[in-house]
């Protein structure tokens, strides 16, 4: 008889945090409204996440995390989509790299974010080692969704906020010849747009660009990357295209902090993630991708 896979699967390789709305805590449940099933591989357990928490309590999953991948591995198990986040050491991003080798296959695609700093700054658990770690794998995904910082990292290039798009799409070229056929380029400056960023993908397979712009709004949560990743991934599995995934992306993230931006609570508990799931089940209304040239 002939199977059918009624439901994605996707092994997320992220922490989990107690508190907050980041990491597993906002890839689980958007992904599960999209229709697909999160198989977690939790690298690290925190009481909170560490936007905004001056003290957190850290469990680090390292000495589990082969045994875990090693069950996997004689279960027989297969993913749609292996997707990596914050990782929190060299040896992390090798069993990482060792879990893509087992768990993918041809019809399957691996996302890598490469969470490593923002504001032009590493983050304080990162070093350069982890930055040449962080190259490696990278060569083993189909996508990356690095922060604008992130990639000056990946290239060694200057953070320079001034750069235009002529630079940034030589930048996605450089990137994606590390490896990765998609780029996804976040947070990149828009020069004299008071304050608005922009979402820049290029596609290597079709040698085409792609740029969302994402509206401003004074507000700064943590957590939205995962989102943001997450409801592309999620798009990309239901059979969208590229820009589409980036609109829904983009336009989830928008909905998400103008529904959180009219309340008054601490922003570093992230964005009302539960108030705005249900929008993940319709169309996008509203298409303002554009191609570049």
């Amino acid at each position: 008889m002939y199977k059918i896979n009624p439901v994605k699967k996707i092994a997320a390789i992220h922490d989990l945090s107690g508190f907050g709305r980041a990491s597993l805590t906002a890839i689980i449940p958007i992904l599960s409204s999209m229709g697909v099933q999160v198989c977690p591989v939790p690298t690290a357990i925190l009481s909170t996440h560490t936007g905004g928490f001056e003290k957190f309590t850290y469990v680090d999953l390292t000495d589990s995390m082969e045994a875990y991948i090693d069950h996997w591995e004689e279960l027989g198990l297969k993913f749609d989509c292996i997707y990596s986040g914050f990782l929190g050491s060299v040896r992390q991003i090798e069993i990482v790299s060792k879990a893509i080798d087992l768990f993918s296959s041809e019809e399957s695609f691996v996302v890598v974010d490469p969470v490593m700093g923002d504001d032009g700054k590493l983050y304080t658990t990162m070093d350069e080692k982890m930055v040449v770690s962080m190259k490696h794998l990278v060569r083993k995904a189909n996508i990356i969704t690095p922060n604008f910082t992130e990639a000056t990292y990946l290239l060694g290039k200057e953070y320079n906020l001034k750069i235009n798009e002529d630079e940034i799409k030589k930048w996605l070229k450089e990137l994606s010849n590390m490896g990765p056929s998609i780029v996804i380029l976040t947070s990149v400056p828009q020069q004299d747009s008071n304050g608005k960023t922009s979402v820049i993908a290029y596609n290597r397979d079709n040698d085409v660009f792609w740029k969302v712009t994402c509206t401003y709004i004074p507000a700064s949560y943590p957590g939205t990357g995962d989102a943001f990743t997450s409801v592309v991934i999620g798009s990309l599995l239901q059979g969208d295209s590229l820009p589409i995934a980036l609109e829904r992306g983009v336009q989830f993230i928008t909905t998400s902090i103008k529904a959180s931006y009219g309340f008054d609570y601490p922003k570093r508990n992230g964005i009302l993630l539960e108030r705005v799931l249900d929008s993940l089940k319709l169309p996008v209304m509203s298409s303002s991708y554009e191609l570049l040239e």
